[in-house]
């Protein structure tokens, strides 16, 4: 007896059906935490907020400072608590004047990458400014790649203010050595000056090893390259301006490594579990 038409047409649905989801893709990647989201707990106790941190199930963080403790035993307590320090932010001021100094705070604390994430300036960001940043980051790459740490700049907006026929994040990315300066796109970052970070992880592929998952307040508006806002425009990822389908799908094929939730805003505690569901959920 012959198959009706119905009875094939419904097999060849769901044929269909299971191949889309078969090629389905998945964000699928380690979360991590940059330690600033819980600041104000950090001041107070380490030992508690670094409890807290291991509860959110993460075990990659990224750190802001030591809260006055030296670099080994910062590291001592992670470890205590399962956690490892992939990547860690210091002064502009510092790479500036003592890099090597930043090296070994770096090698003692186990950082694969240690990153500036404002550069120092007066003003309206400039070329000036970007060219000095561009002699720092160079010189600080080459100095901490001799201790096996690797360098990079995380975007803070003001970057993006145009520059000729592009901006001064392009004229960054085009006179920092690939081999010594690696970036990290902070997304809030990128779109707060109006920019689309699809485009520039599509731009400038390899270059951007390491990111900053952060979303924004559905409504604010974008457009402004002073790299300050309130921090209670950082919302719950998903449920802000962002299009992270297509943001992480960018991501991964531009080649970024390692992603850190950062959440500045005063419910950070409340907002990050949900923030990590909905990455362990995101599919394109």
């Amino acid at each position: 007896m012959k198959p009706s038409f119905k009875s094939l047409l419904h097999s060849s649905l769901i044929f269909a059906i299971g191949t889309i989801a078969a090629h389905a893709a998945s964000f699928n990647e380690p979360i991590g935490l940059q330690l600033y989201s819980l600041r104000a707990d950090f001041t107070k106790n380490v030992p508690a907020s670094l409890e807290k941190v291991r509860s959110f199930g993460v075990r990659d963080v990224e750190l802001a400072g030591t809260y006055n403790l030296s670099p080994e035993k910062f590291k001592e307590m992670l470890a205590a608590n399962k956690l490892k320090a992939v990547s860690g932010h210091f002064p502009f001021a510092r790479y500036k004047a003592d890099p090597e100094g930043v090296a070994k705070d770096a090698k003692a604390l186990g950082l694969e990458y240690a990153g500036c994430a404002w550069i120092d300036h007066k003003g309206d960001f400039n070329e000036a400014s970007t060219r000095e940043a561009i002699e720092v980051f160079n010189k600080a790459g080459e100095v901490l790649a001799r201790s096996g740490i690797k360098f990079f700049y995380h975007c803070h907006g003001f970057e993006f203010r145009p520059h000729g026929d592009g901006t001064f994040m392009d004229l960054l990315m085009k006179e920092t050595n690939p081999k010594f300066v690696r970036f990290e796109m902070d997304v809030f970052w990128v779109v707060f000056p109006g920019h689309d970070p699809v485009k520039w992880l599509e731009k400038y592929p390899g270059r951007w090893e390491l990111m900053h998952v952060k979303d924004m307040k559905k409504g604010l508006a974008t457009g402004a390259f002073t790299g300050k806002t309130d921090v209670s425009n950082d919302v719950t990822i998903g449920t802000g301006q962002m299009d992270w389908p297509a943001i992480l799908k960018a991501a991964k094929k531009s080649g970024v490594k390692h992603y850190f939730i950062e959440d500045e805003s005063p419910t950070a505690a409340d907002q990050i579990p949900e923030s990590i569901k909905y990455l362990k959920t995101v599919k394109w």
